[in-house]
């Protein structure tokens, strides 16, 4: 028997996150050493290998692909078959091909390593280069043009490499090898500084003005990798105060860039958990308690704070050449329009109001927010799903293909179907402005094209309305209308792959029901096909519908109205005293002639009841700032408030002794805790009131108001000390960019 007899070949197609990660650079020094010989190549549905070689060394490089691959990657599938052997000599990587319809997936953007920081320090071509990134860092999903991922098809086209950093890129043993956006001080993308005197191009001068300004309370205007920033000193009240003013932003908090993790704990309290996302490639914004008071604009007088760290090497060379510790970094926007991207926009727009617009080169092509978290339970929990994590799928074990569910009103992200991925677009925004409904049907029309996509059946949310429900109902194509709170519910079954039914808790502010009035405290018998309303928060008329979620008054004096009839006039509670007669004489009147006051049973909606109560919001500045300050005053206690179970949970009895309290003088924080243990206690017996009749375990949280710390954690252990399975989104946000995932799988059971 010859040598050649014994010799195994393979055909090896890895599906997943392989590119742009390192992965062909990675599979070649790994086939070095097993004595592997064939090649590896990009196609647009994965990685494919062709490996000849001995068994021991066939098994043991099969093995270790998905043992020590990159970490960034995500393999999802091997699929190992005999081929043909041919008698390789050597292994090579070979050029990329298109093969069909079939696509792998994208890379999110990651944070720049740490050797490419040194890199910044020791190679003579890249000494202070901005743009500096390798094969398992820098930009991807945010330059990338279409698939598969080569540089031809990103936005580097436009700047062709220089000779040492073709033969970095060309060298299989570099750490550069074919990473795409591989550039240095020679050949790469360059920024610029503008101020309405000159243009400053040289980076010594460039990033030593730039520090100058921040340091000096100056705004700053800054292009970063999905978009624009707008920057200033966090330290510094007047800066802050100016910045929030050119955003047309009244009191919405802002995220805070940290030098570094030192720094951060000088401000904010840090456990394990959030310094390791904290420090992750994927460098999110994470929600922290606040531990010294920063600029009181940075947080609006909030007890937590949204801060990142360093991700580019742009903001590691600032934080080295200035003396602050922090500065705001913000989306570079106006009021709720999405974040600009147009270089010629960035400046005709900001140069008139910050000091400085720096700008470069390169262009973005797909935008993208920072992405937000915070931590609960010792686990991440997404509140703005964007920069790091999209476009990374959600596995699916069926096919969604062709399925496009087009998302909500706020929050909005859409989700396609490929094959058995679901893949989720970038934070939207709010689908109110025409900004951000250009900012929708652009990112639609992208993801077609980078995915291969060709929708069959279009889902949305009830609610006519909804530019989201409408842009799917005018595609022509079979047409789906899912209950918003079903489609919630879905979307955590789709993230954790359950079937059966389940137990859904459904809270939110506004979500149309099937019985025309507005829903949001929902407990629901579904699965991933229908649900059944079991039970739900008590109805209350809101006068003013939607206005409400800005004047949280309002609603307060519906529950009120309820509680105590006409005589709510005489009560000295400290809301009667912050809105004149004449309003709540007029708000009364509604509720009593039913003039424009529309039923809800939303949990959102009760939060901001509670919150006018108490004095602690009655006028909302951004969304969902009332139940934020309310949750902002708990403090350690168990008590809880009267409810009444029956065919609906109802809160009058609570209500009546909340005001029994403020009377009383006792402290909001007290009330603030009390009443949402009730919630809590409440949700808790009606949960054990559905088992009791269905025997069912599986309980799923989901809804915007489980972004409420307090909330989530302690239904989460209460639960589990029942013995029930909770399942609550990490993968996904719990608001209302989530719920695209739920109208998917859904669509796909109805279709």
């Amino acid at each position: 028997m010859s040598e050649n007899s014994k010799i195994l070949s393979r055909r090896v197609h890895i599906r997943g996150l392989v590119q742009g990660v390192g992965f062909r650079p990675f599979i070649y020094l790994l086939a070095k050493e097993y004595n592997i010989k064939g090649w590896v190549e990009n196609r647009n549905d994965g990685v494919l290998i062709h490996a000849e070689s001995f068994p021991e060394n066939m098994t043991q490089f099969i093995t270790s692909i998905s043992a020590k691959a990159p970490v960034a990657s995500s393999i999802s599938k091997v699929e190992v078959t005999v081929s043909e052997y041919e008698n390789f000599i050597d292994f090579q990587i070979v050029k990329s091909k298109s093969q069909s319809e079939e696509i792998t997936e994208i890379s999110p953007d990651i944070a720049v390593c740490d050797n490419c920081l040194n890199d910044l320090k020791t190679q003579p071509h890249r000494i202070n280069y901005p743009f500096t990134n390798c094969t398992h860092c820098g930009p991807r999903f945010t330059i990338i043009n279409d698939l598969p991922y080569d540089r031809e098809k990103t936005s580097m086209l436009d700047f062709p490499m220089c000779p040492v950093c073709e033969k970095e890129y060309k060298t299989i043993e570099d750490r550069r090898f074919h990473a795409q956006p591989v550039a240095c001080n020679h050949c790469g993308p360059i920024y610029s500084l503008k101020t309405k005197d000159h243009t400053e191009n040289e980076w010594k001068k460039l990033i030593t003005e730039l520090c100058r300004m921040l340091e000096n309370g100056q705004i700053v205007a800054m292009k970063g990798l999905g978009g624009y920033n707008l920057a200033c000193d966090a330290l510094n009240e007047i800066a802050v105060s100016k910045l929030r003013s050119i955003k047309i932003r009244e009191g919405k908090p802002f995220a805070v860039m940290f030098r570094n993790i030192e720094s951060v704990q000088k401000y904010a309290f840090l456990n394990q958990k959030e310094e390791e996302i904290l420090s992750s490639w994927k460098r999110p914004i994470v929600l922290l308690k606040l531990k010294t008071e920063m600029a009181w604009s940075v947080t609006s007088g909030l007890n937590t704070i949204g801060i990142m760290l360093p991700y580019l090497p742009f903001h590691h060379l600032l934080f080295e050449k200035s003396t602050l510790d922090a500065i705001v970094l913000t989306s570079g926007n106006f009021s709720d329009e999405p974040i600009i991207i147009n270089d010629d926009v960035a400046v005709d727009q900001f140069s008139g109001k910050t000091s400085a617009v720096v700008t470069n080169n390169r262009k973005i092509v797909n935008r993208t927010d920072d992405s937000v978290v915070f931590i609960a339970n010792g686990k991440e929990r997404i509140i703005r799903r964007s920069r790091g994590y999209v476009p990374a799928p959600i596995q699916q074990n069926y096919d969604v293909e062709g399925i496009f569910a087009s998302g909500a009103e706020l929050n909005n992200c859409f989700c396609i179907g490929k094959g058995k991925q679901a893949i989720l677009s970038q934070h939207i925004g709010d689908l109110k402005n025409f900004e951000t409904y250009e900012f929708y049907l652009e990112s639609i029309d992208s993801f077609h094209k980078m995915f291969r996509f060709k929708p069959k059946i279009a889902v949305s949310d009830l609610h006519p309305d909804y530019l989201s429900s409408k842009y799917a109902a005018e595609l022509g194509l079979p047409h789906l209308n899912v209950q918003h709170h079903h489609a919630h519910i879905a979307s955590v079954m789709a993230e954790f792959g359950l079937k059966n039914k389940v137990i859904g808790i459904a809270f939110d502010g506004v979500g149309l029901g099937t019985d025309g009035n507005i829903w949001g405290g929902e407990f629901f018998i579904c699965d991933l096909k229908a649900f059944e309303r079991v039970l739900h928060f008590e109805y209350i008329p809101v006068p003013g519908g939607d206005k409400a979620a800005y004047e949280p008054w309002r609603t307060a004096l519906s529950y009120l109205y309820r509680a105590f009839g006409d005589d709510l006039i005489n009560l000295n509670i400290p809301l009667l005293h912050q809105i004149s007669h004449q309003q709540i004489n007029q708000v009364i009147e509604m509720i009593k002639n039913k003039v424009n006051s529309p039923l809800y049973s939303s949990a959102g909606r009760l939060f901001d009841a509670v919150a006018a109560m108490t004095g602690i919001c009655h006028h909302a500045k951004f969304h969902s700032e009332a139940p934020m300050r309310l949750e902002g005053n708990i403090i350690k206690n168990t008590d809880y408030y009267c409810f009444t179970l029956q065919h609906h949970l109802s809160f009058n009895k609570m209500i009546i002794q909340i005001v029994d309290d403020l009377i009383k003088k006792i402290p909001v924080q007290l009330i603030s805790t009390k009443f949402h243990n009730t919630i809590i206690q409440s949700t808790i017996e009606t949960v054990r009131k559905i088992h009791k009749e269905t025997k069912i375990n599986d309980v799923v949280l989901s809804g915007g108001s489980f972004q409420n710390r307090y909330l989530l954690e302690k239904m989460e252990e209460q639960l589990e000390i029942l013995n029930f399975n909770v399942f609550s989104p990490f993968k996904i946000p719990s608001n209302d960019a989530g719920i695209a995932l739920g109208q998917l799988v859904i669509g796909k059971m109805n279709s």
